[in-house]
C-alpha cells in the first residue's frame, strides 16, 4: 500500500466512524475530510471543488425545488381524497398508500413525498378506526421501493451515475434502474400487504390522540400565584392516577427535584409533566398551573377562539434542528406558540427551553387559523392537521405539467437532466408556482454539501489505488473468480452500512470499490454499480438508516425494534431478489 492509499484510508475510516457516531453533521465530516485530503495533496484544489459543480450534485439541488413546487401548489394534496375515500380497510389503505405514494417518489424527493402524504394518512386512519402504526412504516418502505425505480428517484442514484461517469464509464440514464426497480416494487408491495401486518405493531398513539396524531408529550406547567395547588402539598401519586399524567420532576429556581414524592409547591415551581395533549390541559386547568414564559409570549391566546392546536413534525431538511426551544419560539410568527414536546425512546429531563430540537421530534403548537398556510408553505415543519387544503387547481396543474415536461425532456435525451431540471425551476418562478424566496428556501442545503463534499472522496480512493488495494484483499479471500460472489458482497456490505450510516455516504465508499472489483474480475463494472445503487437506497432494519423511517417513527408510535421485526426480512427478500436478477439485467 502506497502512502497516499494509507493516508486516504485513515481519513475515510475517521469519516466512517464519525458518520456511523452521528455526533456531528454528516456534511460536516464530508467537508472535514475532503479538507484533509486536499491539504495532504490527494486531492488538487479543483478536483476538491468538483463536486460543488458536479451535474449530480446541481440536479439534487433542482430536485428539491421541483418537489417544493409540488407540494406548495397543492399538486399531490388531490391524492388524499383516495386515501379517505377508498381505504376503508387497512388492506385497501395499504395498497392505495403504496400506489399512490410509491410512483410519485419515482419522480420527486422520497421525503417530500412522505412530508405530503403523512398527514393525509393519519386523517385517513383516524376516520377509518385503523392503528396508524400498521400504515406510517409501509409509507415509508413504499416511498423507497419506487425511489429507485428512476435516476432522479433518489440522489444516491444520481450520485452513483456520476462516480461511474468520473471513472470513464457511460452515465445511466433516466430509466435504466427501472426493469429491477418495478419487480422490487412488486415485491415490497406484497409483502406489505401479505407479511408486514403480522409483524407491525397495533398501537393507536395514545388513540392517535383522538386528534392529532402522536403520542404522549412533555410539557412545562408553572405554580402561580392565584394557582389553587401554591402552599398545597402535591401527592404525586393520586393526580398523576387522577389526570392520566405523569409528574417527571419538580424544579425550583435551578435545583431538579427528582422523584419529588409528596411536597409543598411554591409560587414559581416549574412541573415537567408528561402526557396526551388533552390530559395535560385538562391537568393544566385543574390544577390552575400557567405555561412557561420562554413559551406562552401572549397568554391571551390561551383563551381565543381563532386558535388551534396542531402538531408539527420536525423533517430531515428543518432549519430548527440544532436549536433550543426557546430559540425556535422566536423563530417561529408572533402568533405561533409552543406548547409541549414529544421525542421517541428518548428521557427528557431538563427545561425544554433549553433542549435542542432533533429529526423527528414532534411539537406541540397553538397557532392563530391565519398563521396555518404561513407555517405550512416554510417547509421547516410538517403540520399534522385537519384543515390544510389543496392550493389553487390551475398552480397544481401548472407544476404537474412542468415537472412531467422535466421528465419527459430528460428521459429523451434532449437535455441533460441537470439543465432540463433548472429550466422547470425557472418557469415555475416566472408562473408563480414559487416565489423566489421559496425557491432558494426549499433546497436542503445540508444534503447538497454533503454530496458536493463526498463526491471528491470517491475520486481520492480511485486517485490513491486505495480502492485497488482493497478490492485485492476481497477478491483473493473471498470472491475469488467467482463475479457472482462478488456481486453478492458488495450488495450485502452496502445494505449493512446504510443502516447506520449516511445512504450518500455509503455510495461514495462502496461505488469506487465495486467498479475496481469488476475491472479486477474483467466483467462489467454495471452489476455492481447497480447493486450500490439498491442496496444503499432501500434502508428498511432501522429508523435512522433512512430519512423517511425517522419522520414516521414518531407518528406511529414505533420503537427501535419495530422497524428491526419488519425490515430485516425485507432486506433479505430484496438482497436474494436483487442479487439473482441484476446479472440477469446486466449481465457481467
Amino acid at each position: 500500500m502506497t502512502l497516499d492509499a494509507f493516508i486516504v484510508l485513515v481519513i475515510l475510516v475517521s469519516a466512517t466512524v464519525g458518520f456511523i457516531q452521528d455526533r456531528y453533521p454528516p456534511e460536516g465530516i464530508a467537508c472535514a475530510a475532503l479538507i484533509a485530503l486536499t491539504v495532504s495533496g490527494i486531492l488538487t484544489v479543483p478536483e476538491a471543488l468538483g463536486g460543488f459543480s458536479n451535474e449530480a450534485t446541481i440536479t439534487v439541488a433542482c430536485m428539491f425545488v421541483l418537489s417544493a413546487g409540488l407540494m406548495r401548489s397543492g399538486a399531490l394534496a388531490w391524492l388524499g381524497r383516495w386515501l379517505i375515500r377508498f381505504g376503508t380497510t387497512r388492506f385497501r389503505l395499504t395498497a392505495i398508500t403504496a400506489l399512490t405514494a410509491g410512483p410519485v417518489s419515482a419522480f420527486i424527493n422520497n421525503t417530500a413525498t412522505v412530508a405530503v402524504f403523512l398527514p393525509l394518512l393519519l386523517e385517513a386512519t383516524e376516520r377509518h378506526k385503523i392503528s396508524p402504526s400498521k400504515l406510517l412504516i409501509p409509507l415509508s418502505y413504499a416511498t423507497q421501493f419506487a425511489g429507485v425505480c428512476t435516476l432522479i428517484g433518489t440522489s444516491t442514484n444520481l450520485l452513483v451515475s456520476s462516480i461511474a461517469a468520473s471513472s470513464g464509464m457511460e452515465p445511466l440514464q433516466m430509466f435504466t434502474p427501472t426493469p429491477l426497480g418495478i419487480v422490487l416494487f412488486g415485491a415490497g408491495l406484497l409483502y406489505l400487504l401479505l407479511i408486514a401486518p403480522m409483524l407491525l405493531p397495533g398501537r393507536r398513539g395514545t388513540e392517535v390522540m383522538t386528534q392529532y396524531g402522536l403520542t404522549d408529550y412533555l410539557a412545562e406547567l408553572r405554580v402561580g400565584l392565584e394557582s389553587r395547588v401554591a402552599g398545597q402539598h402535591l401527592r404525586v401519586a393520586a393526580v398523576e392516577a387522577q389526570h392520566g399524567v405523569r409528574i417527571v420532576e419538580v424544579m425550583r429556581d435551578d435545583e431538579k427535584l427528582l422523584a419529588p414524592g409528596d411536597l409543598v409547591l411554591q409560587p414559581g415551581d416549574i412541573l415537567l409533566v408528561k402526557g396526551s395533549a388533552r390530559n395535560l390541559f385538562s391537568f393544566r386547568e385543574h390544577l390552575g398551573l400557567t405555561m412557561t414564559p420562554h413559551f406562552v409570549p401572549k397568554l391571551e391566546m390561551l383563551e381565543s377562539g381563532d386558535i388551534e392546536v396542531v402538531e408539527a413534525l420536525i423533517p430531515p431538511n428543518s432549519r430548527f434542528i440544532g436549536e433550543t426551544i426557546a430559540a425556535l419560539r422566536m423563530e417561529l410568527h408572533q402568533n405561533a406558540l409552543v406548547l409541549a414536546l414529544h421525542r421517541r425512546g428518548t428521557s427528557v429531563r431538563e427545561k425544554l427551553g433549553d433542549i435542542e430540537i432533533a429529526i423527528g421530534d414532534a411539537l406541540l403548537l397553538l397557532v392563530r387559523r391565519a398563521e396555518l398556510p404561513d407555517l405550512r408553505r416554510e417547509g421547516d415543519l410538517i403540520l399534522v392537521e385537519r384543515s390544510a387544503r389543496p392550493a389553487a387547481a390551475r398552480q397544481g396543474r401548472t407544476a404537474l405539467s412542468i415537472v412531467a415536461a422535466v421528465v419527459i425532456a430528460a428521459a429523451m435525451g434532449w437535455v441533460p437532466i441537470a439543465i432540463a431540471a433548472m429550466a422547470g425551476i425557472l418557469l415555475m418562478v416566472m408562473t408563480k408556482v414559487l416565489t423566489l424566496d421559496e425557491t432558494y428556501a426549499s433546497i436542503n442545503w445540508r444534503v447538497v454539501a454533503m454530496l458536493a463534499a463526498m463526491i471528491p472522496l470517491g475520486l481520492a480512493m480511485q486517485k490513491s489505488g486505495l480502492a485497488t488495494v482493497l478490492v485485492s484483499y476481497v477478491v483473493q479471500g473471498f470472491a475469488a473468480d467467482s463475479p457472482w460472489v462478488a456481486l453478492f458482497l458488495v450488495y450485502m456490505v452496502t445494505a449493512i452500512l446504510t443502516e447506520i450510516m449516511s445512504n450518500n455516504g455509503t455510495a461514495v465508499l462502496l461505488a469506487p470499490i465495486a467498479i475496481s472489483m469488476a475491472r479486477s474480475l474483467e466483467v462489467d463494472p454495471m452489476p455492481f454499480l447497480m447493486a450500490v445503487m439498491f442496496a444503499a437506497s432501500t434502508a428498511f432494519s432501522t429508523p435512522v438508516g433512512y430519512q423517511t423511517n425517522l419522520m414516521v417513527y414518531n407518528a406511529g408510535g414505533y420503537r427501535f425494534r419495530d422497524f428491526l421485526r419488519v425490515g430485516i426480512p425485507l432486506n433479505l427478500l430484496f438482497m436474494a431478489i436483487a442479487t439473482q436478477l441484476i446479472p440477469r439485467i446486466w449481465p457481467f
